[in-house]
């Protein structure tokens, strides 16, 4: 198997964050005025951006920061900004940063998950006022099978079939995993994956059905990718991008796109609280601000992403391997991320309990 690119950066993946690693990152910063809520504070000579991201888009923040990097470089005479990056599962990296993780800007898979750093106080402003919603890539949920489809896999209804195997991460980590999952109640509630339109007992009896035939619930996307491609299992429900990904590495990855499937919208945000303590809020604005731009835009397009605007990413490019997508749907679609998270996966949400029932 051919490694991925940037796939031998090592992962940091913090589970408790202790106080003297909170301490040691407040040092950064660009310009004592820049935190007034605060007061002023001391800057560093060369500030230090903490950035902590879901697992999968490891490979274009591997190109983006560079160029935010040399941009600033060129803007502030000179000044060089490091970026300590940390990559785990969006609900983990979420999680985490709540626990004490001093993220300054959180890049992350899904809405809930930001918000729940918001609700903890530590992200102070409205977060979707910022460009598209505050959501700076796209994708859609595929199937990842083997090479020439030998199963004949085409709907949410063929994963249930018997001697399927599926790959697809766990929902209490992996914003990847809520993503797959939100596809297959939307695409049945929609009148596909062989499911009446509107039938919420059949889309759950669809949920269960899917997890009968997951081999293992990894931590995140991509270590359910990894999974996959080590020839565990015999099909992936993950993210378009990762597909796109792992053939520019030169792997065997077929995707198959259902005709039904969610519009997947990944949002980034400054954590205020943490930028300002840390002295670096203007730094980690200009760098959201960044990510919205057309160079940046453009960026995540090469790397397998789609549009932000829904148009376009529901037309896709198929010159360029973006199939036009038959129905996108977005989570405004199902009633909107608040309503939808918590009767799916509050503690007796439906895949929640669907998941309990294939377990035994």
């Amino acid at each position: 198997m051919r490694p991925r690119p940037f796939r031998s950066v090592s992962r940091l993946i913090v589970a408790l964050v202790p106080l003297a690693l909170v301490a040691s990152a407040c040092g950064g910063g660009s310009s004592p005025g820049s935190n007034t809520s605060r007061g002023p504070c001391t800057p560093a000579k060369t500030p230090v951006i903490n950035f902590a991201a879901y697992s999968t888009p490891r490979e274009v923040y591997g190109q983006v920061i560079p160029a935010f990097q040399s941009m600033w470089k060129e803007e502030h005479d000179g000044q060089s900004v490091i970026f300590q990056e940390s990559y785990a599962g969006s609900t983990t990296q979420a999680q985490n940063v709540i626990a004490g993780y001093p993220a300054d800007v959180v890049a992350l898979s899904l809405a809930p998950d930001v918000d729940a750093i918001k609700d903890a106080g530590l992200i102070t402003h409205d977060w979707t006022q910022a460009p598209d919603g505050g959501m700076v890539s796209t994708s859609v949920v595929v199937f990842d099978v083997r090479p020439g489809n030998p199963l004949g896999i085409k709907d949410y209804d063929d994963l249930t079939k018997p001697g399927v195997q599926i790959l697809t991460p766990d929902p209490a980590q992996s914003g990847g995993a809520r993503w797959n999952l939100v596809a297959a109640w939307g695409a049945a509630l929609r009148g596909y994956a062989g499911v009446r339109k509107g039938d919420e007992a059949g889309a759950a009896e669809l949920l269960k059905g899917i997890f009968e035939n997951v081999l293992t619930l990894d931590k995140s996307a991509r270590d359910s990718i990894q999974n996959f491609e080590s020839g565990n299992g015999n099909v992936a429900i993950t993210y378009e991008n990762e597909v796109k990904t792992a053939q520019e590495a030169g792997l065997p990855d077929e995707a198959v796109y259902p005709p039904s499937t969610v519009l997947i919208q990944n949002p980034v945000a400054v954590v205020d609280k943490n930028a300002e303590a840390h002295c670096v809020l203007d730094i980690a604005n200009a760098f959201v601000d960044f990510l919205h731009t057309p160079e940046v835009k453009q960026m995540y397009l090469e790397a397998g992403y789609r549009s932000t605007d829904l148009a376009l990413a529901k037309k896709g490019d198929p010159k360029l391997g973006y199939p036009p997508i038959g129905d996108l749907f977005t989570v405004d679609d199902l009633g909107g991320w608040p309503a939808l998270d918590q009767k799916l996966f509050g503690p007796d949400g439906i895949a929640t309990t669907a998941l309990a029932e294939a377990q035994g």
